[in-house]
């Protein structure tokens, strides 16, 4: 037998343990609400050819590839226990069980790993929360892919309604045209999953999941309870509304709280999940997820705060176009933005630095910020260059930033990653707020600079579902639990 005969055996032997792995997973998620995640990243509803690469990727964070073999008996451990709703990182178990040095065996070493998911430790399923998206946007169309593909068992997020303009004579094409959208992106590739259109109900229906589509041209001639929909989370992705009174508009019959996917003005919490979301009020009824970029800054900001201290910084961001630009030449209200986008870089402005205080109070440092937009659409970097309050080394850095990524409460927002000829398209996809680069980082003793990759849709929808999941109450712990 050959080496490359060697090879394809292996692969043969790895594709039918993934294809082992899939039923598993699927039951855990249908009938207890667990997760199962390798290195923060979901395994559900993946393909086998998906969780292979899942395995191959943990390389790029870990330092090492990780096998099926070597996870499959954790997930196996993971069906002969009484699992309440959590997430399980079967990537951190493998890894952990390797340097634990105890004797364990892997059904006792699990046990104990995720024993606060386990018998009167856990918690119970949850009634599942309405939620509802006021316009069906970049943003909202994600985010309704990610609460489609989450509603497993059916005791999570529920997705509803979503709330638009026009509708009239020719609302059944509209619908028709929506549900299309939703089905196809040029960017994200088609919807995972089946779409059709109930024209007589006027409901787009996912996955079984039916979404009532709503017509309206404001808020205040919306009653939800009408469709049913009660002690809802709205989601306002138009960025119409962005100050306590213009979003407590949504406040109609139905719903409870309103989330904005916008910077937020006024007294309206920033909020960046995994570093601030313990700070809202159980009583809060209006709140910002804030920015793309201020998703992508903050968390590694406040990471490297945390370990060396942050004097002063700046921000610029290499950022994709968006549809607030235009295709050709033409008026608009800002400057330099009337330039056609697909054929310019066009420098303008950030809130993303001024939006940091709101998220990060106690870091005094200034930061400041530019922003560059560029002729792709999707997937961002921000620079981030800072002055620290001591000295260091890259490898110190680097290393710092990737055991974040892989132990710490912030690694579902950081992400690593070492591959030499990484470049944006890489990126789209990503469901972390960011990815550290580390081949481009740069340190000089008490100055660092960080290449932060970030799919400023799809990442930034993500941040987006994670917060609504907090303030709903279905939010599910995550194990084993993350270095403090």
């Amino acid at each position: 037998m050959t080496v490359n005969d060697d090879s394809f055996t292996s692969w043969k032997n790895r594709e039918e343990i993934a294809e082992s792995m899939i039923p598993i997973i699927g039951k855990l998620h249908r009938e207890q609400d667990v997760t199962v995640l390798l290195h923060s990243r979901s395994l559900v509803n993946k393909s086998v050819v998906s969780i292979l690469k899942t395995h191959r990727f943990a390389r790029q964070i870990a330092g090492a590839e990780l096998s099926v073999t070597e996870t499959l008996p954790f997930l196996q451990t993971l069906t002969t226990l009484d699992l309440g709703p959590s997430q399980i990182d079967i990537g951190m178990l493998a890894a952990d069980y390797k340097t634990d040095g105890r004797g364990l065996t892997v059904a006792e070493f699990t046990a104990e790993a995720v024993a606060g998911a386990i018998g009167e430790n856990k918690i119970e399923r949850r009634d599942g929360r309405d939620v509802v998206l006021y316009g069906f946007g970049r943003i909202g169309r994600l985010v309704a892919r990610l609460l489609i593909e989450k509603a497993g068992s059916g005791n999570g997020l529920r997705l509803r309604a979503i709330v638009v303009r026009g509708g009239g004579e020719r609302a059944g094409e509209d619908l028709v045209k929506r549900a299309s959208l939703l089905r196809r992106d040029s960017i994200h590739g088609q919807f995972q999953g089946t779409i059709t259109v109930d024209e007589a109900n006027g409901s787009i229906v996912a996955n079984g999941n039916t979404i009532k589509v709503i017509y309206a041209d404001d808020p205040s001639e919306v009653d939800y309870t009408a469709y049913g929909i009660d002690n809802a989370i709205l989601i306002d992705n138009t960025g119409k509304w962005r100050d306590r009174e213009g979003l407590s508009k949504h406040l109609r019959p139905g719903i409870d709280k309103v989330v904005l996917t916008a910077p937020g003005k006024g007294d309206v919490p920033n909020i960046v999940h995994g570093v601030n979301h313990e700070t809202v009020k159980p009583d809060e009824r209006v709140l910002s997820c804030a920015s793309c970029t201020t998703n992508a800054i903050v968390p590694p900001l406040k990471a490297m705060d945390d370990e060396y201290g942050v004097l002063r910084g700046h921000v610029e961001t290499v950022h994709s176009f968006t549809n607030d630009q235009n295709l050709l030449d033409n008026y608009h209200k800002a400057d330099r933005r009337g330039r056609s986008a697909p054929l310019n870089m066009v420098i303008t402005e950030t809130g993303a630095a001024s939006a940091v205080a709101k998220a990060l109070p106690d870091l005094k440092a200034p930061i400041t910020g530019s922003s560059i937009r560029v002729p792709v659409p999707d997937v961002s970097i921000a620079i981030l260059s800072l002055r620290l309050g001591r000295e260091t080394t890259r490898d110190e850095v680097l290393e710092y930033l990737r055991d974040v990524s892989l132990h710490s409460p912030l690694k579902r927002q950081i992400d690593f990653t070492t591959a030499p000829d990484a470049v944006s398209m890489d990126f789209v996809g990503s469901r972390h707020a960011s990815i550290v680069d580390a081949g481009a980082t740069k340190v000089d003793g008490d100055n660092a600079i960080l290449y932060l990759w970030y799919d400023n849709e799809f990442g930034y929808s993500c941040q987006v579902v994670r917060v609504v999941q907090h303030v709903s109450g279905v939010e599910y712990p995550t194990y084993p639990a993350p270095a403090v």
